[in-house]
């Protein structure tokens, strides 16, 4: 299920409106997403100095009702569900008896109902996945893709203009914690996000209102000297703050502990869940034979996606996703590694090239 490409590319509802605009389009989350809006450097710092607009519409939306909805999330998924307060969310894993990794769930909080967000990539096989665990619940899965959508905005300018667009300050928000407002007139949810540490904001529209929706936001973010970002930059900078993506860098063949996803996406006090049994054994043991690790490699040109990387001659692991990093001057990127070569400064190569694990997520301010 965890394929970051697909066979048939899904359709985006902006997709239109991002080729008028002259963006070259790519395959994101198996999706058709904008690659830049023309040159991806820009975008890259628009994000890290500024803020930027991004298209986030690879997403999957279910909505689970009925009065069992909280006892049969909190059955399936590793994390917290029971404890989630409302106008929150919380990042889960959905694992398979075996304990690997089927898909990455955040879950929110609504006076009715839980409201779900994973990836359109692995909807069709998703959700027949979830539904097939509703035995004697009260518990109604609906699925409500096709009705939503979501805009962000990025960057150390985010929380000004949100401020300056809603009566909403994200600095004051939980992260991950949502209200209802409305952008010039269209109303829409705010969802607080800070990757790298820096608040930003998600918009959560119907899709009818997208387009409009888009429109507005970046007319404001072209008025504050920001700029609409395509995923060339946007991966670049997850790949500095060292954030993996589900379907690029974990998924199916990983379990949590490989994926570097224990602390993250895993509650250890809040009972049973569908592969639990392998995440308890794991942590019990203290060690998995191979690691997820950011590495830095001595070249400008980042290597394959699946190439090899080796240690005295012996291959130890592979990369999963790279870039070039302006702010390193070199091509980064994930990998997996056997553990007793994932030590910070561990030399290893790639394809002829240096390369060495780095020591932490890269996250400079301008």
């Amino acid at each position: 299920m965890s394929d970051a490409t697909t066979k048939t590319v899904i359709d985006t509802p902006l997709l239109g409106v991002h080729r008028k605009a002259g963006a070259a389009i790519g395959t994101w989350f198996g999706c058709a997403l904008p690659d830049d809006f023309g040159d991806w450097l820009p975008e890259y710092y628009a994000a890290r100095e500024n803020v930027a607009l991004i298209d986030k519409n690879y997403r999957a939306y279910l909505r689970f009702s009925g009065p069992d909805r909280v006892r049969f999330l909190n059955a399936i998924l590793t994390n917290n569900i029971k404890d989630l307060a409302p106008e929150n969310g919380i990042v889960s894993l959905f694992l398979n008896p075996q304990g690997r990794i089927q898909a990455e769930i955040e879950t929110y909080a609504k006076a009715e109902s839980l409201f779900c967000i994973s990836h359109a990539m692995i909807r069709e096989t998703l959700v027949p996945a979830l539904d097939k665990f509703i035995i004697m619940d009260d518990v109604t899965l609906t699925d409500e893709t096709e009705m939503f959508s979501t805009v962000a905005l990025e960057g150390p300018g985010t929380v000004d203009l949100v401020k300056q667009l809603t009566s909403i300050d994200p600095a004051n928000l939980n992260e991950l914690s949502f209200q209802e407002t409305s952008v010039a007139g269209i109303s829409c949810g705010v969802t607080k996000r800070s990757p790298g540490g820096i608040a930003g904001a998600e918009f959560l529209a119907m899709r009818e209102d997208l387009s409009r929706l888009w429109e507005a936001l970046h007319l404001a973010v072209m008025e504050a000297g920001g700029r609409a970002m395509g995923y060339k930059a946007l991966s670049t900078l997850r790949l500095e703050q060292g954030i993996p993506w589900f379907g690029y860098d974990f998924g199916e063949k990983q379990i949590p502990h490989e994926a570097g996803l224990e602390h993250s996406h895993i509650s250890y006090t809040k009972g049973c869940y569908t592969g639990q049994e392998i995440v308890e054994r794991v942590r019990s043991r203290g060690q998995v034979n191979r690691v997820r690790a950011l590495l830095k490699f001595e070249s400008g040109e980042p290597p394959l996606t699946g190439t090899a990387l080796t240690a005295d001659g012996k291959e130890i692991g592979h990369v999963t996703r790279t870039a070039f990093s302006p702010a390193l001057q070199a091509a980064i990127g994930m990998a997996y590694l056997r553990r007793e070569n994932s030590a910070v400064g561990s030399d290893l190569s790639c394809g002829g090239v240096r390369a060495a694990v780095i020591a932490s997520p890269i996250v400079t301010q301008a």
